[in-house]
């Protein structure tokens, strides 16, 4: 068995280099990490709901005549204005019902000139004693039928015309227009169901059930009382905030008796269509005046079993500092406690920190937080 000479033994041993019975401190690159000030800001308190964006109008577009469809005259997806055609239907079998119920009715006009010759005749021949009344009664009731075909004629043709007019699908409001479920050569009819969809773009609503003790707290911070007072923010799915904000218009007036949520309605201006119809989002109602709260990127938030923590800078070294937040404010979170203001916290270099380690802290560039 070969053997060495205990004096030319190394080894590393919990840190230390161990040489010739020497012990050497070796020494371990510190971990470059970026840091960012744990800020104050005026913050607005705030409760946050989970909502719907709904069109004001939305129209489904239907045929209310029956016949063979010549044109589909819109894109799907399109911006469309009131009044704009959408698709057309055959006209000629309409065309000629139009002149069928003006032919009968002519023919009407006719009958009741006849009639009203007649019976002046009748009054006449009775006055000279040369009629009888029995005449004169029936030739007053022949004008009266008369009278009534010339009127059944008259909405016979205004009948014939309107549904030659339904040939023209037009859209009655202004909004994007929808997939269109037919195309030309289709054979359409009030039987068909829905053609295609308008909904209106500016402004929209988002509805929201909110609690009544939620409620009753937005009512109470209202300045005057009055929901209308306050602010309503849309976040979407991605964490992105919408860059316009709304107001309340209206407080539904009864409460859900299998939830005690009451539906809140707010209006939003939609210039550039960003809101969808349909859509699912998150409702910020500003509740209150801006606090001065402290704020930290939501990328440095660290979770475990305990919950929440950050890593701070002190003296060179990783520090953990449990923390509770208190919302979102775009990129940033609230801090409700657990940080003070000015402590640097890692924002970006933490996954390979260890509590007690060495750290190189480089400031975060200024301009890449802004809180949106």
């Amino acid at each position: 068995m070969r053997k060495f000479p205990f004096a030319c033994a190394a080894m590393v041993v919990g840190g230390y280099l161990l040489t010739s019975g020497t012990a050497v401190v070796a020494e371990v690159p510190s971990v470059p990490v970026t840091v960012m000030a744990a800020e104050l800001r005026p913050v607005t308190p705030s409760l946050e709901f989970v909502g719907r964006v709904e069109a004001p109008e939305r129209v489904e577009i239907r045929a209310r005549v029956k016949g063979m469809l010549e044109a589909v005259l819109f894109r799907d997806g399109e911006t469309v204005r009131a009044g704009a055609p959408l698709y057309q239907i055959e006209k000629p079998l309409f065309g000629a019902a139009v002149q069928q119920a003006e032919g009968e009715l002519e023919r009407s006009k006719a009958a009741l000139t006849l009639a009203k010759i007649q019976r002046e005749r009748a009054e006449e021949l009775l006055a000279r004693n040369a009629g009888t009344a029995v005449a004169k009664d029936q030739a007053i009731a022949a004008e009266a039928q008369s009278t009534g075909a010339v009127l059944s004629g008259e909405a016979d043709v205004e009948t014939a015309r309107i549904n030659l007019g339904y040939t023209d699908i037009t859209a009655p409001i202004s909004g994007r227009i929808g997939r269109s479920a037919v195309t030309k050569g289709h054979i359409v009819g009030p039987e068909s169901g829905v053609l295609t969809v308008i909904v209106s773009q500016d402004p929209m609503y988002v509805t929201f059930p909110v609690s009544q003790r939620d409620y009753l707290q937005a009512q109470k911070d209202g300045r005057t009382g009055d929901l209308k007072n306050l602010e309503v923010g849309v976040r979407f799915s991605d964490g992105s905030t919408y860059d316009l904000v709304g107001r309340i218009s209206f407080v539904d007036v009864s409460v859900d008796k299998t939830t005690d949520t009451l539906i809140l309605r707010a209006d939003i201006p939609n210039p550039k269509g960003i809101l969808t119809d349909g859509q699912l989002v998150r409702v910020t109602l500003q509740t209150a005046k801006p606090e001065e709260r402290i704020l930290i990127p939501q990328a440095s938030l660290i979770a475990d079993q305990a919950g929440l923590y950050v890593f701070v800078v002190e003296d060179g070294k990783a520090v953990v500092r449990r923390v509770k937040t208190g919302g979102a404010q775009g990129s940033l979170v609230v801090v409700a406690s657990g940080l003070k203001a000015g402590e640097q916290v890692v924002v970006d270099g933490f996954q390979s920190l260890r509590p007690g380690a060495a750290v190189q802290a480089s400031p975060r560039a200024a301009g890449l937080i802004n809180g949106g």
